[in-house]
């Protein structure tokens, strides 16, 4: 969790990794998120920060809130609904899912419009993605070992800003599966022809609702529902939360308070 003043408005702003959206409070990043405190909690108590040694010679040290929002994020995914996006074909590596020019990015912001770059490209507005039918999707599906060659953390990221929430394959490589689990992004399974029967009905009706639900173990799309998977300990992780690293370390700020208030540097500047 880091803080910043950020864009020098003088509003204390937390930056934590994979906080959910809140209304309009959140700017979502999954990456990193930018929670305007000063917005939720107007008065917030401070925990003394010992001045920067490159800070001008005499300058006070910044006092930096310390925000009590234990109780304000909700990390849970127990389901997952909304229109569906398929992308038929197997085997889709990352360089495709966002090409390596796009790797520069500071932050992952707007990596959205460059998901499937050259794809897209090549099809010339043929590409599910750009399709005006499938805008506004949240659950993609995919086929066989989705996600696979490089470790880029930007694949899931762009496939996440374009507005995916949820994806429903055949297989998925294990680093790209790893990434969707450390963004809150369930990857679950199912065979081969409840994939296709998927495709082929998002396809027929690109308005019809899908939804994966982590505690039935389903998917449904209209009339027709089947079984998926996912591995115990990922479900158990979306389900309780506990994918949500940072939502852990908020969980626990009482026990990070008194571990604070032991730490000598922490008091240099009193």
């Amino acid at each position: 969790m880091i803080g910043d003043w950020g864009s020098g408005s003088g509003n204390w702003c937390l930056f934590s990794p994979h906080t959910p959206r809140r209304d309009d409070t959140l700017t979502r990043s999954r990456s990193y998120e930018r929670l305007r405190v000063s917005t939720l909690l107007p008065t917030l108590p401070t925990l003394p920060f010992p001045r920067c040694p490159l800070s001008p010679k005499g300058a006070p040290p910044s006092p930096i809130p310390y925000p009590l929002i234990e109780n304000f994020m909700v990390s849970e995914v127990k389901a997952v609904s909304g229109r569906g996006i398929s992308l038929v074909g197997d085997d889709i590596d990352t360089d495709r899912i966002i090409p390596a020019r796009f790797l520069r990015c500071v932050t992952f912001d707007g990596l959205g419009e460059h998901v499937f770059a050259d794809d897209r490209a090549a099809l010339k507005g043929e590409h599910a993605f750009d399709q005006p039918q499938y805008q506004g999707a949240k659950v993609l599906v995919v086929n066989r070992n989705f996600g696979c060659g490089s470790s880029r953390e930007h694949a899931p990221q762009a496939i996440a800003k374009w507005g995916i929430q949820a994806l429903v394959g055949e297989s998925f490589a294990e680093i790209f599966f790893g990434n969707c689990v450390a963004m809150g992004i369930p990857c679950v399974t199912a065979d081969s022809t409840t994939v296709k029967q998927l495709q082929k009905l998002i396809t027929a009706n690109p308005q019809a609702s899908v939804t994966i639900n982590l505690e039935t173990m389903q998917v449904q799309c209209g009339d027709f529902s089947a079984p998926i998977s996912i591995g115990e300990g990922a479900k158990n992780m979306f389900v309780s939360g506990t994918w949500d690293a940072c939502g852990q370390l908020v969980a626990h700020a009482d026990q990070i308070r008194a571990t604070a208030a032991k730490l000598p540097y922490l008091s240099w500047s009193k």
